[in-house]
């Protein structure tokens, strides 16, 4: 029996974070999802980065961009940059496992594009240094963080959007990422298809 109370005590702390973040992130979603339009609209595209779970994350926007989410539409241009391991190694090899994202952005990023870019501490080192690189490319950054936002939060201009999960356990703050990216993923075809 208390095992089966662990796992319930999962379900009661995930249900209370996304509850809390109804209200903070209800509207920077929405937002940022006519920022991801509005680039995809202008020929644009999408970029996506993170560590681990954060990783699976971006790859996971990408795809639902790329094929479709819950309706068909033709394929949109979104690109995990997570997933190119001879890139990636080569970068860390050769510079620094810091700029494995940022050599990325330089090279495929253009103004007018959207960098979303995930950490659940907000301190990933090679996320700030691919948000710096964005902002450099004249880019628009799309932060998902949690716990304070950490330096992400400091380092965001005034056309960029933060969505923090303000909770402190990873495990809740990756499960809200998700749910955010969905969040995206349907707005996104709201906009560009319409509702039911």
């Amino acid at each position: 029996m208390e095992l089966v109370n662990r796992v319930s005590q999962h379900f009661l702390d995930s249900i209370a974070v996304k509850q809390a973040a109804v209200n903070t992130l209800s509207v920077p979603i929405a937002t940022s999802a006519e920022r991801m339009v509005a680039a995809l609209m202008a020929d644009g595209k999408i970029l996506a980065c993170g560590n681990g779970g954060s990783a699976a994350d971006a790859q996971h926007f990408a795809a639902e961009m790329l094929g479709r989410f819950e309706k068909e539409r033709p394929g949109l241009a979104a690109i995990a940059i997570t997933t190119d391991s001879s890139a990636l190694t080569a970068i860390a090899n050769d510079y620094d496992y810091e700029l494995v994202f940022s050599k990325q952005v330089r090279a495929l990023g253009q103004p007018g594009d959207v960098l979303l870019a995930i950490s659940t501490s907000g301190n990933s080192a090679n996320v700030v240094e691919a948000i710096h690189a964005a902002h450099e490319r004249q880019m628009t950054v799309i932060a998902l963080t949690g716990r304070d936002g950490g330096k992400i939060a400091e380092i965001l201009s005034g056309e960029d959007i933060l969505l923090n999960v303000d909770t402190q356990r990873t495990a809740r703050i990756q499960e809200t990422h998700i749910l955010v990216i969905h969040c995206l993923c349907d707005a996104i075809d709201y906009i560009l298809l319409g509702g039911e």
